[in-house]
């Protein structure tokens, strides 16, 4: 495990990295979740293996500090994730990011184009998510205001989520927690579609076969998005189809 602190109060993000050829290769995890945790059979798959390798927890999230005053805008995630890559000497890094991941992994690229030579993202947000109660994921984290969710929220959130997710989401800051949800679920001004459109570098937007392609995945490839169905996942590319998410990744970052 590596560290490097990332904000003026010395926070510090911090990575499991395995040695390899560069350039490196850099996994940025969900909303709630852990790169170590959901990354680990990818970074090591014989499709994938021998790269340099940074499975990076996001501030607030798994193994990096949890600072309760920090705002956690997608913008800030994208930027405390620079100072880390920057302090491991990474530069021109193959960035694979799934769900929030992804989204942060677009606007890193937007913020800090020398530090992204590639995009593999697995089944990312791309737009605005309306709150919602009902459901588990960040619509419904945003759906409470912050004092409700750390009064009572946070514990209804673990029994929606369910004990696989939550064996991870329980690791992050309350605040870090609802405070990312809330801007995942607001997304970016512009938006993390108009970001990934606007890039010039190649980039590949990986999908659950199931659930169709990504809304306006004609336009994602008109600007030369690569898109690409995963069969026999939901949500979690990676752990649902171990080996079939480590084709596809491996397939997008030779293309």
């Amino acid at each position: 495990m590596r560290e490097a602190p990332v904000t003026p109060n010395g926070d510090r993000i911090r990575w499991v990295e395995l040695p390899g050829a560069e350039p490196a290769r850099v996994y940025l995890h969900g909303l709630g979740a852990t790169s170590p945790a959901y990354f680990a059979a990818a970074a090591t798959h014989p499709l994938l293996a021998g790269r340099r390798s940074l499975l990076l927890d996001l501030l607030g999230f798994g193994l990096s500090d949890r600072p309760a005053d920090r705002a956690y805008t997608l913008e800030e995630h994208a930027d405390t994730v620079a100072a880390a890559l920057t302090a491991a000497g990474v530069e021109a890094a193959e960035v694979v990011g799934h769900s929030m991941g992804g989204a942060v992994a677009i606007v890193l690229a937007h913020r800090h184009p020398r530090l992204v030579a590639r995009l593999v993202l697995a089944d990312a947000n791309l737009d605005p998510i309306a709150p919602a109660p009902a459901r588990p994921g960040s619509s419904g984290i945003a759906s409470w205001t912050e004092a409700e969710f750390l009064a009572g929220g946070r514990e209804q959130v673990a029994e929606r989520v369910g004990p696989f997710w939550w064996s991870t989401m329980r690791l992050a800051g309350p605040e870090a927690l609802h405070r990312s949800a809330v801007h995942l679920a607001r997304a970016t001004v512009p938006t993390m579609r108009d970001m990934l459109l606007g890039l010039d570098l190649p980039r590949t937007f990986l999908h659950p076969l199931a659930d169709g392609e990504p809304r306006d995945a004609d336009g994602l490839r008109a600007a030369g998005v690569r898109v690409v169905a995963l069969p026999d996942c939901g949500h979690n590319l990676m752990i649902d189809n171990p080996d079939g998410f480590a084709a596809a990744a491996a397939a997008a970052l030779a293309a």
